[in-house]
């Protein structure tokens, strides 16, 4: 196997807010007053642990195709489909004294798998996997891809399709893209699946998004997220189960501990040395998946969305009201607000995760346009595609979505499992996706200024 290392307030009324993004916390008595999510006893190493090794999958594959093509590798059957389970089922025994693939200049603070934490993979805390607690059960219930299976079963099937078109591409069995050139990437598929992005999504929004919300921010399972108890600390530790669990959740939506100071671009930016010791500490001074994405679409919102202002403030305020009333029982005016905040801080990165849906949508269309021109690029037209697939598969996973089933259904409907290449269904298929964008903007309270044009022109 060869690897590449590469203060007292209400949250803001979203109903209200929900076009504007105007997402500032209400002051209702004396203002919260922190240095961002400065919580001496926050932890969620285990979370940006995860977090890493989603992005070192995606890493790897992101150098596979110029590895076999440059003579590096040689993957016979198999031996791909093992590279991505190091990360898949990492096994800390075997990888944590390795190094890991996140570039930063400067370099981390942590620079192998075991300075960030340990015991950790990817695929026990992907839906369906996890024992209790979840809304659905996954391995009946997962919609969206026809695989006959949960989400670890699409994964799975997805890791042994670009294992077999590795293998092929060692031997010049490259397959053609529509235009007649061998496809360039060797996890692209003739019918435009990009298994990279595809991949990546579905692990960002089975893991990440589904324990945050689901599960560390959930409140239907005694003892288990909001319902954890709060009167006494962990045994050796110096948060309660209350507050560790809102940590997870929050290192699930992947922000930098600051990020409430930095500007949108900075966070698209992704790190930055905020207390200038030289080195970029992963757990604090890193933006991870969402919280990145959140910024990207208040860059490119019309009307003037902050999701990441709305995200944040939430955060740190339920946090807060966890650090006031440590040791005892939170009573039910207490409990309220705490779900108050959790009501918001999940509607901000929701509606990120679904404006960005909106966004891949618009790429969509745009790029099936161009089919037949010399402008047209089947691999961007792939990736975007499965950026979109990818991300509206995740918006099944929480149990607090606006979206309803029947709508979610028939969003997947409308983009079924590859872009539209026949030029005889181009115009059916644009429509579809139109009609699915409408869906997400009634669902979501999304301004008509942020969906674009009937071209995917002017919007997110």
């Amino acid at each position: 196997m060869i690897l590449l290392l590469a203060c007292t307030a209400t949250p803001v009324d979203t109903a209200d807010t929900a076009d504007t993004g105007d997402s500032s916390l209400v002051e209702t008595g004396d203002p919260v007053v922190v240095d961002g999510y400065g919580f001496d006893n926050a932890s969620y190493s285990g979370q940006v642990f995860r977090n890493v090794l989603i992005g070192d999958t995606k890493g790897y594959l992101d150098e596979l195709t110029a590895r076999i093509d440059a003579g590096e590798y040689y993957p016979a059957e198999g031996d791909v489909e093992a590279d991505l389970n190091f990360y898949f089922e990492f096994d800390s025994s075997v990888g944590g004294p390795l190094p890991h693939g996140v570039s930063t200049d400067p370099a981390a603070s942590q620079s192998t798998y075991d300075d960030i934490s340990s015991g950790k993979d990817i695929v026990g805390k992907l839906a369906g996997n996890d024992p209790t607690g979840q809304h659905k059960t996954w391995e009946t219930e997962f919609v969206g891809w026809d695989h006959g299976g949960d989400p670890e079963d699409l994964v799975r099937a997805w890791f042994a399709e670009v294992d077999a078109l590795a293998a092929a591409r060692v031997t010049g069995d490259i397959p053609l893209s529509p235009d007649g050139g061998p496809l360039g990437r060797v996890y692209v598929s003739p019918e435009g699946q990009d298994y990279q992005q595809l991949i990546d999504k579905l692990l960002r929004c089975g893991v990440a998004w589904s324990q945050g919300a689901d599960d560390y921010l959930d409140n239907d399972t005694a003892d288990k997220g909001l319902l954890s108890d709060h009167t006494t600390q962990v045994e050796g530790k110096d948060y309660t189960d209350l507050e560790h669990a809102w940590d997870e959740g929050f290192g699930y939506f992947g922000a930098a501990r600051t990020y409430g100071d930095w500007s949108d671009d900075e966070i698209r930016g992704v790190y930055m040395d905020v207390d200038g010791d030289g080195a970029i500490d992963l757990t604090s001074e890193y933006n991870f998946g969402f919280s990145v994405n959140a910024a990207k679409r208040d860059l490119g919102s019309v009307s003037g969305t902050d999701f990441t202002g709305q995200a944040f403030d939430n955060f740190v305020a339920g946090r807060q009201l966890l650090a006031d009333t440590q040791g005892s029982e939170l009573s039910a005016e207490q409990m309220d607000e705490l779900v108050g905040y959790r009501d918001a801080a999940l509607d901000a990165w929701e509606r990120s995760i679904s404006s960005t849906v909106v966004h891949y949508i618009n790429d969509t269309i745009r790029d099936q346009s161009a089919m037949g021109t010399e402008d047209y690029d089947f691999a961007a037209h792939a990736k975007h595609w499965s950026e979109m697939k990818g991300f509206a598969l995740g918006l099944q996973f929480s149990p607090h979505s606006p979206l309803g089933d029947e709508a979610f259904a028939a969003i997947h409907e409308a983009m079924g499992t590859g872009p539209e290449l026949d030029p005889n269904g181009l115009d059916a298929y644009k429509a579809g996706l139109l009609e699915a964008r409408a869906t997400l903007a009634a669902a979501y309270g999304f301004d008509a200024a942020d969906l674009g044009d009937d071209d995917g022109e002017n919007g997110w």
